[in-house]
């Protein structure tokens, strides 16, 4: 009788310790978590957001995700709105929808890549032959929708840091589409300086030549091609 007691006895301290233990786990693993809450990203954009081209199904988006974790030790949880084939016009519609404005409220982070099906629209499809006279229409509206996008996403969230990415020249053997490239870069420049917090990164600087290296077709960066963009981002903003 008296061993059965003792037994007992034990069992029940086992159980008092075993408790406690857990609960003290739990209470450090929640504060591990609280010490390093996630920070929220937002990306809008077309194809180049989306991740068209990447193999790895990853594109910049998913790159950059995993690099700042990787080389900044932050936790950063990302919402990738980019639609293949989107033009500006669509963004604007996008950053007005109730639950895109409930994660930029949220955002931390925004990054704005936007521009490309633009100038190719504007051309007639395609941007084998340059019509100027159109271009310059089309840039116009895009100026306009760019403008309409930022002071919507400002309202919403007036101190998120935005980065917004210049367009690349997708034939850079043509002094003709440079010239183009260059042109709508500057004055997206402009208009992102009217706006504060908000930094331009350049992407045409990355791709000085036509290599199968870093594209997957005429358009499209592949992996490594995303790499270099993933790259000059971390590079050109302190996460």
């Amino acid at each position: 009788m008296k061993n059965t007691i003792i037994y007992a006895a034990a069992l029940i301290l086992a159980a008092l310790i075993g408790a406690g233990f857990y609960s003290g786990y739990q209470e450090n693993t929640e504060t591990n978590e609280n010490d390093n809450p996630p920070k929220n990203m937002v990306t809008l954009g077309d194809s180049l957001t989306y991740g068209v081209g990447d193999n790895s199904g990853e594109g910049y988006v998913e790159n950059l995700e995993k690099l700042i974790q990787d080389e900044k030790s932050a936790n950063v949880r990302v919402k990738n709105y980019g639609i293949p084939g989107q033009k500006s016009d669509g963004v604007v519609k996008q950053v007005k929808l109730t639950n895109i404005q409930k994660d930029i409220r949220n955002a931390d982070y925004i990054i704005l890549f936007i521009g490309t099906n633009d100038l190719i629209q504007s051309n007639g499809g395609d941007l084998k032959g340059i019509n100027e006279e159109k271009i310059k229409e089309g840039a116009v509206e895009y100026e306009k929708n760019i403008e309409e996008i930022l002071k919507t996403v400002r309202q919403e969230n007036k101190d998120v840091p935005i980065l917004f990415l210049g367009l690349y020249n997708s034939y850079p053997d043509s002094a003709e589409h440079e010239n183009i490239i260059v042109e709508w870069n500057e004055n997206s420049q402009k208009m992102v300086d009217e706006f504060n917090r908000i930094k331009f990164i350049s992407t045409n600087d990355l791709f000085k030549e036509k290599s199968k290296e870093y594209f997957s077709d005429s358009l499209h960066p592949n992996e490594k091609g995303y790499d270099l963009i993933t790259k000059k981002i971390i590079d050109e903003y302190d996460f």
